[in-house]
């Protein structure tokens, strides 16, 4: 579907919604009945948010995803790690790292930061290593300068189209992160709307080094221009903390709004 065209977007809640401190000790599977009756269709789930490495193993993915499945949703499975080196060559230990957990939790995406990209896609290697997966790698842009620039996510698309590749993967356009490397989301918007497969919604507040996710206003005008410019029928997450002390009730609210935007 083209930008601003009306749909209704599936939408997904970010496990970080409900508290990094409170996932981390309490573990992903505590909140799925609160993202599910709230009408959420997708649960993301955050692997920095795991409080030990067995949680990332085959056999906990594994069960984690089917209890998002029996919960009625699909999954995002979300890594910090970057499809790019610092040096620009492609990670491609963190690629099989991330595409083997997405697998066992059986994502319907999988999200890497870009990383060090600089000039070369790679773009035959990432499509021999996606080959026979059925999860989607979309690159999100990112809270810091490398892995966040406008300029790296325009040329890494000038890249793939180049090799062939152009849709060997897609983009999370995150609307609140352009802000820490000092980026303007409307202007990444209509450069890379036609990329975009996943959108992460946020407010962001705050000066400096010290700026902090919040909901939107329900007449916050960046946030309506921005939809207008993305895409309108790709799933949206909700990536701003929940109230903490009406959890079920604020989930609703912001998966009602977002849905409906």
């Amino acid at each position: 579907m083209k930008p601003g065209n009306k749909a209704t977007p599936e939408v997904v809640i970010v496990a970080s919604a409900f508290g990094m401190d409170a996932v981390r000790r309490e573990g992903h599977r505590a909140w799925l009945a609160i993202a599910a009756n709230a009408g959420a269709a997708g649960f993301e789930v955050r692997r920095e948010l795991f409080s030990s490495e067995a949680q990332a193993s085959t056999e906990a993915l594994n069960q984690l995803g089917q209890a998002i499945t029996q919960a009625g949703m699909w999954s995002v499975y979300s890594t910090p790690d970057a499809l790019y080196c610092a040096d620009g060559t492609l990670d491609s230990g963190a690629l099989e790292r991330a595409l083997r957990e997405a697998t066992a939790l059986g994502a319907r995406y999988v999200k890497l930061q870009l990383g060090g990209f600089i000039k070369h896609a790679a773009a035959a290697e990432i499509a021999d290593r996606l080959r026979g997966t059925a999860v989607r790698l979309v690159v999100e842009n990112g809270q810091l300068k490398e892995g966040g620039s406008l300029a790296q996510f325009v040329a890494l698309f000038e890249a793939l189209a180049r090799e062939g590749h152009e849709r060997v993967l897609g983009m999370t356009f995150d609307m609140g992160n352009w802000r820490w490397p000092g980026e303007v989301p409307l202007d990444a918007a209509p450069l890379l709307a036609r990329y975009v497969e996943y959108i992460h919604c946020k407010a962001v507040v705050g000066e400096g080094m010290r700026l902090f996710a919040v909901p939107p206003e329900p007449d916050d005008a960046q946030c309506a221009a921005l939809f207008a410019l993305l895409p309108g029928d790709v799933p949206r997450g909700i990536e701003f903390p929940f109230d903490a002390s009406r959890l079920p009730a604020d989930a609703a609210r912001y998966v009602e709004w977002l849905a409906t935007r």
